[in-house]
């Protein structure tokens, strides 16, 4: 199966996200700012803190959104030119190869640890931080998304 395609900025952005949000550091530490910021209100409600607590918890919360929303995908999009290429990408029994106009890169699919599946991509993981972005909106030929799934499920496990 060989797949054609090329990266949509929003599309990437939203896989980012996706990407920092799925790690479990990040969702407990966004959970934990979360129930400081709602304790800190209730207790500045029933007047047990003053307004500097209460203003701490609500800034450390915009930050942390800000932070993980918006500037971590645009910074890692902004410094990664492998998503301003167009490539190809080729399924076999034994491997895959990720294919562009400066070179191709095959891999078995040993090597990667697992994958995810989000609204527009499969993010194929060779370790908690390396990992490629598959498009579901590629070009496939005769093949579709169910196929592509198919392939990926077979050859690697799922987290």
């Amino acid at each position: 199966m060989t797949i054609y395609f090329e990266y949509d900025k929003s599309q990437v952005i939203q896989a980012l996200r996706y990407h920092f949000i799925s790690k479990a550091e990040i969702r407990i530490m966004i959970i934990l700012v979360n129930v400081f910021a709602i304790l800190s209100i209730v207790l500045y409600a029933l007047k047990k803190i003053g307004p500097g607590p209460f203003l701490v918890g609500a800034t450390l919360w915009i930050v942390l959104m800000i932070s993980f929303w918006f500037l971590l995908p645009y910074i890692v999009y902004r410094r990664a030119v492998t998503f301003k290429h167009a490539f190809s990408m080729h399924f076999r029994e034994n491997n895959f190869e990720l294919e562009h106009e400066h070179g191709s890169r095959p891999w078995a699919y040993t090597a990667l640890a697992y994958y995810l599946e989000s609204p527009h991509f499969f993010h194929l993981y060779f370790d908690s931080r390396s990992f490629l972005l598959v498009p579901k909106n590629a070009k496939m030929g005769a093949s579709d998304v169910s196929d592509l799934r198919k392939i990926l499920s077979e050859n690697v496990k799922k987290k």
